[in-house]
C-alpha cells in the first residue's frame, strides 16, 4: 500500500496541532480520522458528459463512434487545437466514461473536504494497480487521489477496472474543513461505496503517565489481549535512548492493528522534547466490514476495538458508546468443504494405492510415526482443527457417493 511523503509536515507541526485542536473542540470528540479509503463500483457513480470533462469545439453526438472521434481528433490536431488528454491514453468510449466518472467523484470529494482542495487538471499514472488517478491537491501538493481503470489485462485486474477507488491521506483529513467526515460518509453512502481503510487516531498532546513505555507494560500484563488472545507485538525506533519510538499491536493480516508512537518526535524532531503521543487504530477491510458510520462516530469505534482502547479514551475524558467493527467469518464452511474435498479427491485418485499398502503392511506405531509430525497440506493449513474435522469426513463421503463431483470454480 503506497504512503505519501509527509516529510514536509515536520515544518508544519504546529499547524497540524492547531488543526487537530480546532477539530476536537468543534466535534467534541478526541478521536481524529487520519486516513480513509473507499471503493465503489463504476455503475454506482453517475457518468457526466464527456464534453464537460474534455471540452472540444466540435459537436459530437451522444453515441459517436470511436472511428468518428478519431477522424475529428485528427482534424483538431491539424487545426492545432490543444487537448487536455491525448486519445492514445483512452482508446475506447468506455475508458472515457471511466475517466469522467472518476473525475466527477474526485470533484465531489474535493468539495466535501473544503474549497481549499482541488483536482489536478491532468490525470496521472495510477497507484495500487489502477492505471490512472486524478490527484486531489492542497496548495498544489497531492493529499489524495481517485484511481480508475486497471493496470493490466489479468482477470483480477479487469474486475478492479469495474471499480473506482478513493484514497485520502492524513494531510487531507487534517486540513479539511470541520464536518468533512460527515460529508465524505454521505458521499460514500450515495455511491454505495465500501470503506476499505479507516485510521482512528487518539492524540495525547501532553503525553500520558509513563509515556509509550506504559503501553508496552500494558501489553506485557495482558491488558491489550482481545478475546483472551495475545496479539502480535512489534517495536521500532530508538528505544535504548527513548527517541522516535513506535510500537504495533495486532496485524494487518487480521484487518486491525494499533500503532502507538511519539508523534511529537515525528513532527518536531527528537530534540523538541515533545510529550505528544498518538495511539492510532488502523482498520482494513480484510476480514472486517467497515461501515461509513466509522467516519461519523470515530470515538465509538475506537472504544469498541477492545477494553484497552476504551481505557485509553477514559484517559482523554471521553464519553462514548463502544461500537465493535463487525468481522466476516474467517472462512466460510463452503470454503472449508471445498478444500477438504480437493484434498480427499487427491488422496482417492493419486495416493490411495500407496496409502493402502502402508495400512496393510505397517504396524500401528509405524503408521503413527509416519504421520504424527507431518504438517497439513498447504491448502488446509489456514483452517482450524475443528473446521477440518467438521468437513473432511463429509467431503470424503461426498466423493464416495458422487465420484464425478467437481469443486466449484470459485475454489479452484
Amino acid at each position: 500500500m503506497s504512503r505519501p511523503d509527509v516529510s514536509h509536515l515536520v515544518l508544519d507541526g504546529s499547524a497540524v496541532k492547531l488543526r487537530l485542536l480546532a477539530e476536537r473542540q468543534a466535534s467534541k470528540s478526541p478521536v481524529h480520522l487520519d486516513w480513509v479509503r473507499f471503493t465503489t463500483l463504476r455503475r454506482n457513480v453517475a457518468t457526466p458528459s464527456i464534453d464537460s470533462l474534455f471540452p472540444r469545439p466540435l459537436e459530437l453526438s451522444a453515441n459517436f463512434s470511436l472511428e468518428e472521434y478519431r477522424l475529428k481528433e485528427a482534424e483538431m490536431v491539424r487545426q492545432g487545437v490543444e487537448r487536455r488528454m491525448p486519445l492514445r491514453d483512452f482508446e475506447a468510449v468506455e475508458q472515457f466514461q471511466a475517466a469522467a466518472q472518476a473525475h466527477e467523484l474526485a470533484l465531489n470529494v474535493a468539495a466535501a473536504l473544503g474549497p481549499q482542495f482541488s483536482v489536478a487538471v491532468e490525470p496521472r499514472k495510477g497507484i495500487d494497480f489502477y492505471k490512472f488517478r486524478w490527484s486531489i491537491e492542497l496548495n498544489g501538493a497531492e493529499c489524495g487521489w481517485v484511481g480508475f481503470l486497471a493496470s493490466s489485462e489479468s482477470p483480477r485486474q479487469q474486475s478492479q477496472a469495474k471499480t473506482i477507488h478513493c484514497n485520502l491521506f492524513g494531510t487531507a483529513c487534517t486540513f479539511a474543513d470541520i464536518g468533512w467526515n460527515f460529508r465524505i460518509a454521505d458521499l460514500i453512502d450515495e455511491n454505495q461505496g465500501d470503506v476499505t481503510r479507516c485510521d482512528l487516531a487518539l492524540d495525547f498532546f501532553d503525553g500520558i503517565e509513563g509515556g509509550i513505555d506504559s503501553i508496552r507494560s500494558d501489553y506485557r500484563l495482558g491488558l491489550c489481549n482481545v478475546g483472551g488472545r495475545k496479539l502480535k507485538f512489534n517495536m521500532v525506533g530508538d528505544w535504548e535512548n527513548g527517541h522516535d519510538r513506535s510500537l504495533y499491536i495486532g496485524s494487518r493480516e487480521a484487518g486491525k492493528i494499533t500503532n502507538a508512537y511519539e508523534k511529537g518526535d515525528q513532527l518536531f524532531g527528537e530534540k523538541s522534547n515533545s510529550e505528544w503521543l498518538r495511539i492510532e487504530l488502523r482498520y482494513g477491510n480484510k476480514l472486517r466490514v467497515l461501515s461509513s458510520e466509522m467516519l461519523r462516530r470515530p470515538a465509538d469505534f475506537f472504544a469498541g476495538a477492545s477494553d484497552w482502547h476504551a481505557s485509553m479514551l477514559l484517559k482523554a475524558d471521553a464519553i462514548v458508546s463502544p461500537e465493535p467493527v463487525k468481522t466476516t467469518p474467517r472462512l466460510q464452511i463452503e470454503t472449508v468443504l471445498a478444500e477438504c474435498t480437493r484434498n480427499a479427491r487427491w488422496m482417492l485418485e493419486t495416493a490411495a494405492a500407496s496409502f493402502g499398502v502402508a495400512v496393510k503392511y505397517l504396524s500401528e506405531s509405524q503408521l503413527w510415526e509416519l504421520v504424527e509430525h507431518q504438517k497439513r497440506p498447504g491448502r488446509l493449513q489456514k483452517f482450524s482443527e475443528s473446521e477440518i474435522a467438521a468437513s473432511f469426513s463429509a467431503a470424503f463421503s461426498r466423493l464416495k457417493s458422487f465420484p464425478s463431483v467437481e469443486c466449484s470454480p470459485a475454489f479452484a
